[in-house]
């Protein structure tokens, strides 16, 4: 068997359909061959994001096929699909896999950043506000947003408190989850999606990796991600930024250079905002975050801590206090005396950890900043 994803493809769309009409047998062979089809692509795939993926699909259809044993000796297997019946009558109810929530964290809760913080307040959360002044200049309300930039530096907490800002209802979504064909076509799932979003009066949707999902379109890519990407474009293109309702689609990434030039066009993911490392006063509210409620030595000194940390991201901060905290945690354990955490082992695990950000991956990103490429 050639290993494609227009293989794949084939073979799960088969399997899906056999499924729907209540054909298990032949639903399990096409499923099976699917899922092995995807664990080899996923052998092959390139980057670890893209690895993740596949294999999270490829695990999906192994239980869809394990359904269709259990379903196939049941009397309570599904029914056939008549023709003529609508294919989302098939699909899962959207309510199964879209992940709703309130946020209760804001932009106090976020260190530093205040330049980003200034630009979403003035792109997204001001008109949001200020729904007349919006109207009287002009000034589109809802839309959508990319945030860029390294991994580790908060960009999903960012989403959280964009919906909490506005008092939308937020939306979390994964690419996996909308290319799982076996929860209803991808591009029935894109428009319950946005269909479930527009029906709150406000809504946040914030999907993660989002490259993932609208990749750059070549001669030989995938003949779903040729239907998924100009169907994103056509929800993006829908809203009714007039109406009485406001969506906002922000796309988080680490790699902005491989998502679709036409997903950052004009009307769609034109909101572009660099989510780049800690700066010193994001660095030193962090350390009061994560070290606040700890046991510290006198000769912890947030400011020389501060200095020392540049350059790691947010995530490498949090997980540097963890370790140290390790430290005199193990100790204790060990059956000696309780003690806060040192100075020396915060510069202990200091110098045992390097940034996970390369001075290489922010040239990448400056480029993108100047370029959009």
């Amino acid at each position: 068997m050639s290993v494609s994803f227009s293989t794949f493809d084939r073979l799960k769309s088969k399997g899906v359909a056999a499924f729907q009409q209540g054909d298990f047998v032949t639903a399990r062979g096409y499923l099976v061959d699917a899922a092995e089809c995807m664990i080899e692509l996923a052998e092959q795939a390139k980057t670890e994001d893209a690895r993740r993926q596949h294999e999270e699909i490829a695990a999906e259809l192994v239980q869809l096929a394990k359904d269709c044993d259990t379903r196939r000796g049941s009397p309570q297997a599904a029914p056939r699909i008549r023709q003529g019946e609508k294919d989302d009558e098939a699909g899962a109810d959207a309510s199964d896999w879209i992940v709703r929530e309130k946020p209760d964290v804001g932009f106090d809760d976020i260190a530093g950043l205040e330049d980003v913080k200034t630009e979403i307040r003035l792109k997204m959360i001001y008109p949001f506000a200020h729904p007349a002044l919006a109207k009287q200049y002009g000034i589109s309300v809802g839309g959508g947003v990319l945030l860029y930039g390294p991994p580790g530096t908060g960009k999903t907490m960012i989403a959280r408190a964009i919906a909490h800002e506005i008092d939308a209802t937020f939306y979390l979504i994964s690419p996996a989850q909308i290319m799982s064909k076996w929860v209803g076509e991808a591009e029935q799932n894109i428009r319950k999606l946005f269909d479930s979003a527009k029906a709150d009066r406000t809504s946040v949707i914030f999907m993660d990796e989002v490259e993932a999902l609208v990749p750059r379109r070549k001669s030989d890519s995938s003949t779903v991600m040729q239907r998924v990407v100009p169907q994103i474009l056509q929800e993006l293109e829908g809203f009714d930024r007039n109406g009485q309702r406001a969506l906002l689609f922000v796309g988080a990434t680490n790699k902005p250079w491989l998502i679709d030039e036409a997903m950052l066009r004009p009307g769609r993911l034109d909101a572009k905002v660099y989510v780049g490392l800690p700066d010193a006063p994001a660095r030193f509210k962090m350390l009061e975050i994560y070290l606040g409620k700890k046991p510290l030595a006198g000769d912890v000194d947030f400011g020389e801590l501060c200095d020392r940390l540049e350059g790691y991201s947010g995530a490498d901060i949090r997980n540097i206090v963890q370790q140290a905290a390790q430290i005199p945690f193990m100790e204790a354990i060990g059956g000696g005396e309780a003690r806060p955490i040192t100075r020396a082992d915060m510069l202990r695990v200091l110098e045992d950890t390097k940034p996970s950000v390369q001075p290489s991956d922010l040239t990448r990103f400056e480029k993108f900043a100047q370029t959009g490429s």
